[in-house]
């Protein structure tokens, strides 16, 4: 089965739901409960609404991400219908430009335009088609171009009408990034090759060079390059781009095969000869295998077939990075622009962390954790390498954009999974550096660039506009974000310390990580930034306060997961905290109609991070503030807001409320949806919820879950009957709202009893996620 779409542009001007079909409509409301779990997958979710993530070919965690570039910023937008090429590189989800490199598109007749924007193709939605490691349009020139991947290369088939001047046009100046320089060479009658430096994100970046080199599976008859608009037929070399021509009068069918390296020309070229080669239904079955294989990890049991499509499509996402970065030799480019060589791990790259370590490190530990192992010792790497921990890392170069510590609860998560073996005390050395410094000035990174402040005065302050001197974001900037952010880290790196055996370091790390107390206002009972002379900054309203990166003093005041019990004396105890919770969440309009509290109460458009005193599903900042309620006896309320927040997820184009960063909020989708959500991200904590689904099996790798299986189970469950009742732990009755990895390790199953009405369960003062001290 395929997605196949059709637009439909709501009058009052925003992108409305599209009708989703795999052939007949009908066959969309009775899928076979034993169909492939790759068709239950729909990629074009989030390419409508600023979701971000892009409906073209990749396997899990691919170098190579070919898809559609239609002229939005980040790739691909539905509600657009011209193409520009079909490019190597895409991320899920990202906010601002990166990547699209090496746009390539068919067509016919003379070359008369070198600007992608002006010799666009035109294509209808009814014509498209897409699936995880394939896609397929129709273009209105009469061509049919198809798209399927390996990890390090992308595959396209063309088929032209019936033509003496079928062309393939590949266009190496052009990006979704700034490019700041590329070249183009035709080795043979088969063979392209290029390199392309960019440079470009949400602000200015150091620059970066990807090779490729393109091979076909038959000579063009024609070729030709250009720089600028001016074509010269019969050139082998230039900067803008080449055109191939074929005759496809009688073999109407063009294959290409396109190798990516960030390394060398040699790379890409090793790349294709290690992956390269095969025909394009070959490697098209190869991607669907390797998709079905890693969903197959996940099987879920009940619930209608749109919450179903919606959970395995999110399931889809949250395995897209990061990204292999090494060459099929073990080579890559390190941070600190030398080529390096793996020794028995895949390098990876592509670092939203900010995002991550809130939900899809945790999922990776979970389901990837070999994988994840290597992520880990990737950003270790790159710390040894580069002298410094990533904070926002494309490709080869640090971008520092958002702010905080968000390495640190990424590795110490990877810690407390098993998964630094070996890399203990390397990845603590770099962390604790990192936590107690500031890079030097030849670093690219900017690391907690306002720790002195931090250090000296227990806060970050908040300096309006404040730029580092380096590209990226500064926490001066942000102060009171950036101090809770810290505060957090500190106390991650304080349990990791303790483990490790450092105790005067995690004793001093546990009581800096009580710092966000310095930020609390007694006559407004919220958090607020304080300026250089460390007065609360005003004017003041917790919904338009200043000092918090994409969100509000609202948002941010539950970012405290380790220490919620200080959060809610600080407010004034349980009774007002759950109060202003349920403020918060709407709550008493959430049980008249979750799905439109959602969607009008909490949701006020992608970018709209500001001036709002309510939850923000589709951002960062408040992911954790529905399991809040796990912690001040109302374990029922969590299971409310996360089913509400649930609905926000559909099988549309407009099917995601925001950016999905790089798997974060699709992450947050498939562990809220099993009832296993990571509280206290950076320490092994996971809160409990009501499942969506009856039934559950994890497939876990014996390497890190002896058990190799769990099953979380909850008959009955639905929007009516969604209440815990009882839980069961391998038979046993648990009372309390969370378990431990260790605890998940020794399961096979988990069980809950649900019922229509709340209960007692998780409601005793011992049941609540502990602090971490």
């Amino acid at each position: 089965m395929r997605w196949t779409r059709r637009l439909r542009l709501c009058l009052a001007g925003a992108v409305a739901a599209s009708a989703l079909s795999a052939a007949p409509v009908t066959a969309r409301a009775a899928a076979p409960r034993d169909a492939r779990l790759t068709d239950l997958v729909n990629p074009f979710i989030g390419t409508a609404n600023e979701g971000n993530t892009f409906p073209g070919a990749a396997v899990p965690f691919g170098m190579v991400q070919l898809s559609p570039d239609t002229g939005h910023s980040t790739g691909y937008d539905y509600s657009q219908n011209r193409v520009r090429g079909f490019s190597l590189v895409h991320l899920s989800g990202v906010g601002c430009r990166l990547g699209g490199d090496l746009p390539v598109l068919p067509t016919t007749g003379d070359i008369t335009q070198t600007d992608n924007a002006k010799y666009a193709a035109g294509f209808r939605h009814e014509d498209e088609s897409a699936s995880p490691g394939y896609y397929r349009v129709g273009l209105d020139s009469g061509i049919r171009a198809e798209l399927t991947a390996t990890t390090r290369t992308g595959v396209q088939r063309y088929t032209f009408p019936a033509t003496d001047k079928a062309n393939v046009l590949i266009d190496a100046g052009q990006a979704l990034h700034r490019t700041v320089a590329s070249t183009v060479e035709i080795l043979d009658d088969h063979t392209v090759r290029t390199a392309i430096t960019g440079r470009g994100f949400c602000k200015d970046t150091l620059p970066y060079t990807v090779y490729t080199i393109t091979r076909f599976d038959r000579p063009f008859t024609a070729y030709g390059t250009w720089n600028g608009p001016t074509v010269t037929a019969g050139a082998r070399t230039g900067h803008g781009g080449a055109y191939l021509r074929f005759d496809t009068t009688e073999d109407r069918t063009v294959e290409a095969t396109t190798a990516l390296s960030y390394v060398d020309a040699a790379g890409a070229a090793g790349n294709l000869r290690a992956e390269g080669g095969r025909p394009f239904d070959a490697v098209r079955t190869a991607a669907r295998r390797a998709w079905e294989d890693r969903l197959a990890d996940v099987q879920a049991h009940g619930g209608a077939d749109t919450l179903r499509r919606t959970f395995y499509s999110a399931l889809y996402r949250a395995f897209l990075a990061p990204n292999v970065g090494n060459d099929a030799d073990g080579r890559y480019t390190g941070w600190d622009r030398r080529v390096h060589r793996t020794d028995g791990f895949t390098y990876y790259q592509n670092w939203s962390l900010w995002d991550t370590y809130r939900t899809q490190a945790q999922f990776l530990a979970l389901l990837a954790p070999h994988e994840s192992r290597d992520m880990a010792i990737s950003v270790v790497r790159i710390a040894e390498e580069s002298g410094w921990l990533p904070k926002w890392g494309y490709g080869t170069v640090e971008t520092n954009i958002m702010t905080g510590d968000p390495v640190t609860p990424f590795l110490t998560n990877a810690f407390h999974h098993g998964l630094l073996k070996g890399y203990e005390e390397r990845a603590y050395q770099a962390l604790r550096r990192n936590a107690d410094e500031v890079p030097p000035a030849t670093s690219p990174a900017v690391g907690r660039d306002a720790a002195p402040d931090y250090l000296a005065r227990g806060f970050a302050p908040y300096i309006q506009g404040h730029e580092p001197a380096k590209a990226g974001h500064s926490d001066y900037a942000f102060g009171g974000s950036a101090t809770l952010e810290y505060a957090l880290s500190d106390a991650m790196l304080a349990q990791m310390a303790r483990a490790l055996g450092h105790r005067e370091d995690a004793d001093r790390y546990a009581a800096r990580s009580l710092n966000y107390r310095n930020l609390f206002d007694p006559s407004t009972r919220f958090f607020r930034a304080r300026d250089t002379s460390g007065a609360f900054t005003g004017p003041w309203s917790p919904a338009q306060s200043v000092g918090f990166h994409e969100g509000t003093a609202w948002q941010y005041q539950w970012l405290v997961p380790q220490d919620l019990p200080g959060v809610v004396r600080l407010i004034g105890g349980e009774r007002l905290a759950n109060e202003r919770l349920d403020e918060f969440f709407a709550y008493d309009q959430l049980l008249k109609d979750p799905a439109k509290t959602a969607r009008e109460v909490w949701v006020n458009g992608p970018y709209a991070y500001y001036d709002t005193d309510k939850y923000n599903p589709q951002n960062e900042p408040d992911l954790l503030a529905p399991y809040t309620y796990l912690s001040t006896g109302q374990p029922w309320k969590t299971t409310d807001v996360v089913h509400a927040a649930l609905t926000l997820f559909t099988d549309e184009p407009t099917g995601l409320t925001g950016n999905d960063d790089l798997g974060t909020m699709s992450a947050w989708n498939v562990l809220s949806s099993i009832g296993l959500y990571p509280v206290q991200p950076g320490y092994p904590t996971w809160g409990l919820s009501t499942p969506v689904f009856d039934r559950v099996d994890l497939r876990l790798d014996r390497r890190y879950y002896p058990r190799g299986a769990l099953t979380v189970t909850a008959p009955g469950t639905s929007h009516d009957t969604r209440y815990v009742q009882t839980v069961r732990a391998d038979g046993v009755t648990y009372e309390r709202t969370y378990l431990t990895t260790a605890a998940l390790r020794s399961l096979r199953t988990l069980h809950y009893t649900v019922g229509p009405r709340p209960s007692s369960w998780g409601t005793s003062a011992q049941a609540a996620p502990p602090a971490l001290r």
